[in-house]
């Protein structure tokens, strides 16, 4: 009887890992371990991929500033740029509007038109690292909608820009 229930004990103790083991072995948490890793099956890995490149633009930012009175990306949003167009490539359903703008300086014609010329360099830039022009479409709303009220160089500076708005 002594060795049975030392038996029992010994098979119980035997026994402990395998319930640890039995729920990380179950569908929900490789899911939630692989997200953030890269190792895993090929399509966890791809899902995984697709998500860092969304993460990696998201935290570029999703706003192109520009200098006054001017459409040409400035170097300090070109990695920004590089990190939208790197996501658009890797998923061809996602579509990205350009959304132009400018401060309230000049009359609403040339800023309608500037904000145009802003959206038409982030679409080129996209386009030159693969985006395809079917993923872009642009929209300048000159200095209809500002993203800071004030007629100073904080706010001015804050207004002439080009969003990147993603849609399906």
């Amino acid at each position: 009887m002594l060795i049975a229930a030392s038996g029992l004990m010994l098979a119980a103790c035997g026994n402990k890992p395998l319930p640890e083991a039995g729920p990380s072995s179950e569908p929900v948490e490789p899911t939630t371990s692989t997200e953030g890793a890269s190792s895993g099956s090929v399509g966890s890995s791809e899902l995984s991929a697709e998500q860092q490149a969304m993460e990696a633009a998201r935290q570029a930012g999703v706003i192109v500033y520009f200098d006054y009175d001017r459409a040409e990306i400035k170097p300090e949003f070109v990695p920004v740029v590089a990190a939208h167009a790197k996501f658009l490539n890797g998923n061809a359903q996602r579509k990205v509007r350009l959304e132009g703008h400018s401060d309230e300086r000049g009359s609403r014609e040339y800023n309608i038109g500037l904000g145009e010329r802003r959206a038409q360099a982030v679409r080129r830039a996209l386009m030159l690292q693969g985006v395809t022009e079917n993923q872009i479409t642009t929209v300048s709303y000159g200095e209809e909608r500002p993203a800071v009220q004030g007629s100073d160089e904080s706010a001015y500076g804050k207004n002439r820009r080009v969003e990147l708005v993603y849609g399906r």
